[in-house]
This record gives C-alpha cells, sequence and structure tokens, in this order.
C-alpha cells in the first residue's frame, strides 16, 4: 500500500529519483515509525509523514516524522553529531550510504533546554540551559562514563566555579532568535563552511519579553550547560539560579555567551 510519505526536492536531490520513488511507493518507507521530533508513534499508511535526510560529512540516515511536526527536509550536521546525537531515530530510519534499513542511530540522550535571565555583576541576562535527558558518551565509545562536559570543553566551553563573571564569547557559535522564538543553537561547519545546528527546536520555543530584550540588549545569549541530573527541570528563575549555583560549586557546569543571530 502506497505510505502518505512527503519526500521534497531537497531530500529527492540527495538521495536520489530511484531511491524517493521507492520511498514513495512503499517499498523502504516503515509502515509505522518513531517520530523522530516528537519521539511518539507515527504510521505512514494513516497519516502524513515527512522524510527528513540528516546528512554528515561521509554518512547520510533517513528518518521519519509525522508532517505536522517537521517538513520533509535534509538537515546538515556534523558526523559527529550523525554517529553519536541523532535524537531518537532507531529502527525508523535507514543508512543510506549502506541502503541497510536499521543500521542508523540508536536511541540518544535528547538535550533539555530552558530559558532563563541570570542575574551576574548586578546585570539580567539571557540564559540558555541544557542539560541532557541521559549520559553522553563520546561517539565511537561505549561504557557508563558522561562526556557532555569534555566535549563541550574540547569546543571552547569554560568550566564555571562560580556564577560572579560572565563567560566569554565563544566565536563561531551563535543562538537563533527569529520573530522573538528560539530556533537553535548553532555552532561553526566543517571546514569552516556555513554553521550547523548543534541544537535545534522541534518547535520555535517562545521566550518571555523581557528575556528578548535583555537579548537584544546584549546582542548574546549566555548558554550553560550541565550533566543529566544536575539542573533538572524549575519552575521559577530563582529555583533555577540555584541549581545553576550548586552545579558549578560542584564542578558540574559550563558556559561561553553566544552571539545573537536574528532578533
Amino acid at each position: 500500500m502506497p505510505r502518505m510519505l512527503d519526500v521534497s526536492d531537497a531530500v529527492r536531490a540527495e538521495i536520489g529519483d530511484e531511491e524517493a520513488d521507492r520511498l514513495l511507493a512503499g517499498e523502504n518507507a516503515p509502515g509505522s515509525y518513531d517520530c523522530t521530533s516528537c519521539r511518539t508513534p507515527g504510521d505512514s499508511e494513516q497519516e502524513r509523514t515527512s522524510t527528513v535526510l540528516f546528512v554528515g560529512d561521509e554518512t547520510a540516515v533517513l528518518a521519519f516524522a509525522h508532517a505536522g511536526c517537521l517538513p520533509s527536509q535534509v538537515v546538515q550536521v556534523t558526523e559527529e553529531q550523525l554517529q553519536g546525537a541523532v535524537r531518537s531515530i532507531g529502527g525508523a530510519a535507514g543508512d543510506i550510504a549502506g541502503g541497510t534499513p536499521d543500521k542508523a542511530v540508536p536511541e540518544q540522550a535528547v538535550l533539555g533546554v530552558t530559558s532563563g535571565l541570570v542575574l551576574i555583576e548586578g546585570e539580567l541576562h539571557p540564559a540558555l540551559v541544557v542539560e541532557p535527558t541521559s549520559a553522553i558518551v563520546r561517539p565511537g565509545t561505549t561504557g557508563a562514563g558522561d562526556d557532555f562536559l569534555p566535549l563541550l570543553i574540547e569546543q571552547g566551553y569554560l568550566p564555571m566555579t562560580d556564577l560572579s563573571t560572565v563567560p566569554p564569547v565563544l566565536h563561531g557559535w551563535s543562538v537563533l532568535l527569529a520573530v522573538g522564538q528560539l530556533h537553535a543553537v548553532l555552532q561553526p561547519g566543517a571546514g569552516g563552511g556555513q554553521p550547523v545546528a548543534w541544537w535545534q527546536a522541534h518547535q520555535p520555543l517562545q521566550v518571555t519579553d523581557s528575556w528578548r530584550a535583555a537579548a537584544n540588549k546584549h546582542q548574546q545569549v549566555l548558554m550553560f550547560a550541565a550533566p543529566v541530573g544536575s539542573i533538572g527541570r524549575q519552575p521559577r528563575e530563582d529555583l533555577l539560579r540555584d541549581a545553576l549555583d550548586k552545579a558549578a560549586a560542584n564542578g558540574r557546569l559550563v558556559a561561553a555567551a553566544l552571539p545573537l543571530a536574528g532578533t
């Protein structure tokens, strides 16, 4: 039975007409899948489904999403991201390079992102707090360790022992804010190319007027990152600040100031 698949021109250009036609005919597409955006079940026989192609330096991984969650598109990521951080694709993806379904990326940690205002040196700064849902291991390794902070430190983020000063600017990274909504955290592309999304919102996130005003004033956003279990989902900014202070005191916090992209 033909699947209710959307294959964009960009995806078709990457995978070729033959592969695209096989997908549309239902030959290579899954019936049921886990949406790569919202991570809930979908059925390409019953509802419109988008094909989403994650393209790294050497590998391409095809995933599926509810059409209401994501349009069919090509997402440029680093090879390291593709192998170690593509979210929850699992059996609903196929490795285009090898042509073998179910040989893609295992379920991985999801990055939780919280926005809030942080008072430093008597001034309010817009901040994003990033905490994974589970331990992050270095791509290509196995084990029970957590390499989330070391990986970010290698990218230029600095360990914070307290929040008494604003962290330095990390050039090449940026926070994409458009039409008053948070879209993505961008990192430098491979070989100095176009920036790619390090984190991208499934749907643009609303931010408060005061957060946006502070971002426009400073033209940068402070990004704090901590391993799983360090911060948690805090309902108020004062509780978020307390959690950040505690994580910093325990050596479990890195940070950088990221230039603002957009308005």
